[in-house]
């Protein structure tokens, strides 16, 4: 899930990518949470039930009730990757070459740490689930060749599966996720109050080019 312009004529300084991950034994029950809370919220606002609540929907009492009942689950971990255009030295010539390469630097500053890895671990296969509104048909196996190929010399494998965010409660929730830290950098007026609720051992957020912070 990403959030900000990265085309090259963009005026907006942020750029970000994340979601959150978990091991296998916890993936359904984090959806199902999530699905829970979020037709509530529907049922509240006398909303469809196949509408879809965007993050800039909720207020921040939403937003937080939403992480109180999913930020305790075990191996719940958000992670987020915020890029500050205004320290790049390059400007972004290709959006999906960049994208690509913005999620390598996710999965290595933001998910291989949490994983705390030894010399002799057994290979993991990464299945990671994107959101489809913002690739292009030509390019769904790009990401998924890249990644193989950036972390060749490892035994794990990735797998990328392409969702409608309308349909796939794991992809909302993803996208809340990111909005979130996103919006502590835009303008953290807009979130501060969320932020101050989430326990930073189940978030880490990292600033490009600066170092590793997380954000509690």
């Amino acid at each position: 899930m990403k959030v900000g312009s990265i085309h090259k004529n963009s005026k907006t300084r942020y750029f970000a990518v994340g979601g959150y991950f978990s091991y296998e034994e916890d993936k359904i029950r984090i959806k199902a949470k999530y699905k829970r809370e979020n037709l509530k919220l529907k049922k509240e606002k006398k909303l469809l039930l196949d509408t879809e609540i965007k993050s800039y929907d909720m207020s921040e009492m939403e937003k937080i009730k939403i992480f109180n009942k999913i930020q305790d689950i075990e191996t719940f971990h958000g992670c987020v990757k915020v890029f500050d255009k205004k320290y790049m030295k390059k400007e972004i010539i290709d959006s999906n070459i960049f994208f690509n390469y913005a999620v390598k630097i996710l999965i290595q500053d933001c998910i291989l740490p949490e994983l705390n890895l030894q010399e002799n671990y057994e290979p993991i296969e990464f299945i990671i689930s994107i959101d489809n509104r913002n690739i292009r048909v030509g390019e769904l196996n790009n990401l998924e060749t890249y990644l193989k190929t950036e972390f060749c010399i490892y035994d794990d494998d990735f797998k990328i599966t392409y969702y409608d965010s309308k349909t796939n409660y794991g992809i909302q929730l993803a996208d809340l996720i990111v909005n979130t830290f996103y919006n502590s950098y835009k303008n953290i007026k807009l979130v501060g109050n969320v932020v101050k609720e989430l326990k930073s051992k189940n978030f880490r957020v990292s600033l490009f080019p600066r170092s590793i912070k997380n954000k509690n």
